[in-house]
Parts: structure tokens; sequence; C-alpha cells
């Protein structure tokens, strides 16, 4: 799509005519209050490298462990240590914190301001202004509804699920409600909140079988995940899991393989093949995902039969659209060994790095990593084109 201007004085309007084409200024958020910050740090810089500079004039905002939003004068520089810090060590990437602190107000139209080195009396001065933007950001406060809440009211398009969609993508437990309510497929499970009696073991067991599964609610990456056999297991992985969320899910070892199949769209959604994650440890966790080079092997495509293959792409269909999801997904399935698909979950902004399996699957589906940040930035502004066709007053004539 060549890039229209989105610019406009008034309205924060898009304007479809290519007779007026000038370079998106295109905001990568990144970074976040979440245990999957160095995660969203090597998607961000990767993303960064690949956008088409033809098109698209890229600035990096990392948000810092503390919440506040941070941005480099020479974004450009990025490579060299400027903004972005280790960028060679998945273990110790990290966010230059001596960097300057910028927001986004309501109603700013994407207008980005930069706090002065040395304000006087707390002004503020105005940097440039973000035609849309990508938020790379995963787990809380970044993928689960609360950054996107924000970026609507700044009245500005943004790649990726709304607040509804990235909420419910987020909370596993509702997650796993709607798709049950849905008649879609699953795994049997339990929530527990943190002030609740933690349930007697022997009881989790008779629900779910053993082992059992023990993760946050609302975490990605398998950040906080553990792996129970026994009941000191499972008294360890509830005290783990509840370090990083107040809420916990606990479910059924379900024996199978790990397909996973990605998702592209607005109103039309297209499925990519599937590929499965063979992993070389007890299960896919964040150390086989992100650190060990060898933790995990990806085949794609999955060795799947073709009518295995359909029925994958058609339940990510069903799933993402159950969920409200917008712009992309990945969803994750287990594979019975009599070829009977279970739903895992929806990642409604997955890892993003060259290496990672949603853009991935996309790349052997026939659509390269730059064409794909190009689509997924085509419908962030269809989305927000639509929306600014709808009405805000009862009262109008």
């Amino acid at each position: 799509m060549a890039p229209p201007s989105l610019r406009s004085a008034s309205f924060c309007s898009i304007l479809l005519n290519v007779e007026h084409i000038q370079k998106f200024n295109v905001g990568i958020l990144f970074g976040g209050k979440s245990a999957e910050h160095e995660v969203s740090l090597q998607s961000a810089l990767n993303v960064f490298d690949a956008i088409d500079r033809n098109k698209y004039n890229p600035i990096l905002i990392g948000i810092d462990k503390t919440g506040k939003w941070r941005s480099s004068q020479d974004a450009a520089d990025v490579s060299c240590g400027g903004f972005i810090l280790n960028t060679d060590n998945p273990k110790r990437i990290a966010l230059n914190t001596k960097s300057a602190e910028v927001a986004l107000l309501p109603e700013s139209c994407g207008e980005l301001l930069y706090a002065d080195a040395q304000p006087l009396k707390g002004e503020k001065k105005s940097a440039q202004t973000l035609d849309v933007i990508f938020p790379i950001l995963h787990g809380p406060s970044g993928e689960d509804g609360t950054v996107q809440g924000l970026l609507k009211l700044a009245g500005v398009p943004f790649v990726g699920a709304g607040v509804l969609g990235s909420a419910v993508g987020m909370d596993k437990d509702v997650m796993k409600r709607l798709l049950r309510d849905a008649g879609l497929p699953i795994g049997a499970f339990i929530s527990l909140q943190s002030h609740e009696r933690i349930p007697d073991y022997k009881s989790v067991v008779g629900q779910l079988g053993e082992p059992v599964f023990v993760k946050p609610a609302n975490m990605g990456s398998s950040v906080g995940v553990n792996k129970a056999h026994n009941e000191t297991e499972f008294r360890r992985a509830v005290r783990e899991a509840f370090e990083y969320d107040t809420k916990i899910i606990i479910e059924e070892c379900i024996t199978g393989r790990e397909i996973e199949c990605s998702v592209l769209g607005n109103e039309t959604v297209t499925a990519s093949i599937p590929g499965e994650v063979i992993s070389s440890r007890e299960f896919y966790s964040y150390s086989a995902k992100y650190l060990d080079e060898n933790g995990a092997r990806l085949e794609i495509p999955a060795n799947l039969h073709p009518e295995t293959v359909a029925l994958i792409q058609d339940l990510a269909i069903k799933t993402f659209k159950t969920l409200s999801g917008e712009g992309l997904s990945r969803i994750d399935f287990f594979l019975r060994p009599d070829n009977s698909p279970v739903i895992n979950e929806i990642n409604s902004m997955p890892g993003f790095t060259k290496i990672s399996m949603y853009p991935k699957l996309w790349e052997a589906s026939g659509v390269s990593y730059s064409d794909l940040i190009d689509r997924l930035i085509e419908l962030a502004i269809r989305r927000f084109e639509k929306e600014k066709r709808l009405k805000t007053s009862y009262f109008d004539a």
C-alpha cells in the first residue's frame, strides 16, 4: 500500500489520496513494565531493521521498567549502542534509561511530546507527530488493553487488537471461558485468585490428572509457568505463578504435538500454514524460547495431513473471531495422538523477531517480514478510518 498522508489539522483524518504521498511516521512502541520486557526489545529491533524506509520513518519509543516512556533523538543510531543496549545479548539487552522522556496526550492525534533535558517551569516541547503506532509489547500493561486504550484516547491508529481483544486474549481464564462457551475445543482447567484458598492437590489431580501445568493468568512467553508432577512441585509452582499475577490457572497436561498457526486480518481473516514446535526440554519454557539456541526446533510447515491443516486453520480463524482479534494473532494448539486439536491460547501480539514463529509462518506462506509489517500497518489504518466514521453525538443534525 502506498503510504497516504495521515495528518489533518483538525480531525486526524486519513486521506487515501495517493497523490499526496509522504512517509509515515511509525512509532515502534516497545519494552514495558513487564517480565516480557526483554523479549519486546528484541522484537522492536527486528521491526526497526526490516521496516521499509521508502515508505516509513520509524521512531523508537521504549517504555522502561518503571513505566516511563522514552525515545531517542537519534533513533537511527540504535545499533551503535545509543538507545537499546547490549543488542547482541538476549540476557542483558536493555533500554537506555538516560534517553529523553516522552508522552502522548488524549486527543493529541499522535503528537509526541518530549520533555526538555533541563525543562524550564515544567514546560514541554513538541517533537513530531506519529501517524501510526506499532505497539510491540508483550504481557501486562502492554498486551492487555491498557496501552491500546491510551492509544485510542490519543486518537492515533495502532497495529493489533483493540482494548477488548487485547484484554480477553491476555487473561487465560477469560479466554478459555469464551472459547468453551463458543463450543471450541480446550483443555480442562481451574482458575484461582490470590485471596482464595489453594485447593487440595488430590482434588486438583482428581479433576485434571497428573501432572498439571500452573500459569499466571495474565502473562506470556512462558514466564512463571511450571509443570508439577507432585504436591511439592505443585505448591512451589503456585507460589511462583502468584509472583507474576493475582490470578492463576491450573491446566491439565495434554499429551500431543505443539502446533502453531498465524492469523492476519480484520473483518477478512487469513490463516498461515501451521508450524510445529519441537522442544528439547520437558515443555516450551522461556529459556527454550529465547535463551537456549538448542531449546527448541521449529518445523515449518508442520508435517500434517492436509485435512488436519485445514482444521487447524479453521479453528485458528474461529478462535481469532471469538476473542475479538484484529490485525494479528498466533493461535497455539496441542494435537493429540488421534489428530484431534485442542486450543491452548491466543497471542494477540506474538513475538516478532525474525526467528519468531509468527513471521516465519507467514514467510513460509509467501509473505515476507517487511511485507508483513506493511500489511499490519495498512490494517491498523483501515480500522482507524472505519471507527472515525462512527457518530459521537446523538444530537448531531
